[in-house]
């Protein structure tokens, strides 16, 4: 074999483990893809979507309500979560006669279909280092979240759902308006 194959091969051998390698460190790092099964999330996450996460936000931010993060679920070891965050730490929340109520006023949540009753009976604070969170599908039994586990502690969300990649429909891109 000539010297400057040789040397080409090892280039392209070279190249492929620096992206191997780069494409490590993004996934364990930066980003990461969830797949969502179930419909806790319905109207704005279908079964099957598929979503691109951001690992690094909570590492520089805290969670700011209306996120839609993934997290440690806290009554199943090795199982994750897809929530979103209606109150964070400090916030009183009080869901009462259907309708949440976050420092005393009625929260305005614009991605549920109109008309759907929570279903619970809370009045809380939220304690620092916490978040308090629910599926977008209120109907009762449809989501395992903060109602039934109570506050989540913020070191359990792994990452803040960003992007629809999958299906291709009207529904792909950004998970926020």
């Amino acid at each position: 074999m000539k010297e400057e194959t040789r040397n080409e091969i090892l280039e392209w051998i070279k190249s492929i483990l620096y992206a191997v390698v780069i494409a490590i460190i993004i996934k364990t790092f930066i980003f990461n893809t969830t797949y969502v099964i179930g419909d806790s999330m319905y109207p704005t996450l279908h079964e099957g979507d598929r979503l691109f996460t951001n690992k690094l936000v909570y590492i520089i931010g805290e969670p700011k309500r209306g996120d839609i993060v993934i997290l440690k679920a806290p009554d199943k070891p090795n199982v994750d979560y897809i929530k979103r965050v209606i109150a964070v730490e400090n916030d009183e929340i009080k869901i009462s006669d259907g309708k949440v109520y976050i420092n005393g006023k009625v929260l305005d949540e614009y991605y549920l279909k109109d008309g759907l009753y929570t279903h619970g009976d809370i009045d809380l604070k939220i304690p620092k280092g916490y978040v308090f969170v629910l599926g977008d599908n209120r109907k009762f039994g449809a989501s395992k979240d903060s109602r039934y586990f109570g506050p989540v502690p913020v070191k359990s969300i792994k990452g803040k759902a960003v992007f629809r990649y999958y299906p291709f429909d009207n529904r792909f891109g950004s998970l926020y308006k």
